[in-house]
């Protein structure tokens, strides 16, 4: 089950160097979950491995059953003066939507929520 959750993760992260670096909109996965995902975990974050280098922070992903934790990791900025604006989970009339992270000049708005590490809830 770990061994599946890590591919799952890899991919993931393979799709999101994927998409558009001029991605300045938000856009909701299709992912409507009627429980809320868990408390952020605490922990280390790794030294930065050099110039360059951005801190996109983990979060909660939904596998049609139960959510599992996606790392924060380092990744090169892909455009100089971008930001990362990172992925959350948000209430709807009908149960919590996840809004995936992108890249932008700005920070964009993602939830309100303490990430920590730079991220505190005060996006655009």
């Amino acid at each position: 089950m770990r061994v599946a959750r890590l591919i799952c993760s890899l991919l993931l992260a393979v799709g999101l160097l994927a998409i558009p670096v001029q991605s300045r909109a938000q856009v909701a996965v299709g992912i409507s979950v009627r429980i809320g995902p868990p408390e952020l975990p605490i922990y280390e974050q790794p030294l930065c491995p050099g110039e360059g280098y951005i801190w996109t922070p983990g979060y909660w992903a939904w596998d049609g059953d139960d959510y599992y934790w996606v790392p924060g990791t380092w990744v090169l900025v892909p455009e100089v003066g971008f930001f990362w604006t990172p992925a959350y989970w948000a209430w709807d009339s009908s149960g919590f939507i996840f809004y995936e992270g992108y890249w932008g000049p700005v920070v964009g708005f993602y939830g309100g929520i303490n990430y920590g590490y730079g991220y505190f809830g005060h996006g655009l």
